[in-house]
């Protein structure tokens, strides 16, 4: 299969099963190297800066120095996830990574939807500052890399190395699914990686601080997140 015919509008289920089949025995950093090979800037990496997102980035500093790093910026993230950004930065300082924000500020959509939009309605504020943020971020590229890993919860448990992704109309590319949390920590501390401090504090997922908890143990990774409203993804997965 060439490298032109891994686009969305040319691809069938067949077809992604095929090249996930050919893919199979490769590590994190050998799909890296497929996919910058396959896409090069046209693949760009959304990342939250969770601990996964830390294995990611420095994974991908060795394949593509000057990767492109899109942080979906809902202007209600915890301080500590913006310091470790401009940490990252200082680590990484050949990497392009860009705050992408949403349309509304918080005073425009408090204006439209009302204040605290994220108790009443979580999922149309998700839809607004992360969802319509991604889906024009990722305008013009061909691909996208997530950290999604199949133990994190029974909705990620399929997820491929290779996906449709039908929601934004693009190839998701998910290197990590067959990692563990232990894994994940395991490589934090081998490589000496920064990350949030806020892991520390019992936040093994960490989103917007007013939509996310820390956690008790033997508690699920993602049960803080919009804890108590049958809620556990902001949308850009489903």
């Amino acid at each position: 299969m060439s490298d032109m015919a891994l686009s969305y509008g040319l691809l069938n289920d067949q077809m992604i099963a095929e090249l996930n089949g050919q893919l199979a025995d490769h590590d994190a950093s050998g799909i890296l190297k497929w996919a910058y090979g396959c896409f090069g800037d046209e693949l760009v990496y959304a990342c939250s800066f969770g601990a996964e997102g830390m294995v990611l980035i420095d994974l991908i500093s060795q394949v593509k120095a000057d990767a492109r790093v899109l942080f979906l910026d809902t202007n209600v993230h915890f301080p500590e996830t913006y310091r470790l950004i401009e940490r990252v930065r200082e680590v990484y300082p050949a990497l392009r990574i860009e705050m992408v924000q949403p349309a509304l500020t918080l005073e425009e959509q408090a204006a439209q939807y009302g204040e605290n939009l994220w108790v009443r309605d979580p999922d149309t504020c998700c839809q607004l500052r992360k969802v319509q943020p991604l889906a024009r971020a990722l305008t013009g590229t061909r691909a996208w890399l997530s950290g999604l890993r199949r133990e994190q919860s029974p909705t990620r448990a399929n997820t491929q190395f290779v996906n449709l992704d039908h929601k934004f109309q693009s190839i998701k590319i998910c290197p990590l699914i067959h990692w563990t949390w232990k894994d994940v920590w395991n490589y934090i501390m081998e490589h000496r990686l920064p990350y949030n401090e806020l892991h520390d504090r019992g936040y093994p997922s960490i989103g917007c601080m007013h939509c996310t908890l820390p956690v008790g143990e033997g508690q699920d990774s993602r049960a803080g997140r919009w804890a108590g409203l049958g809620k556990t993804e902001c949308g850009l997965h489903a």
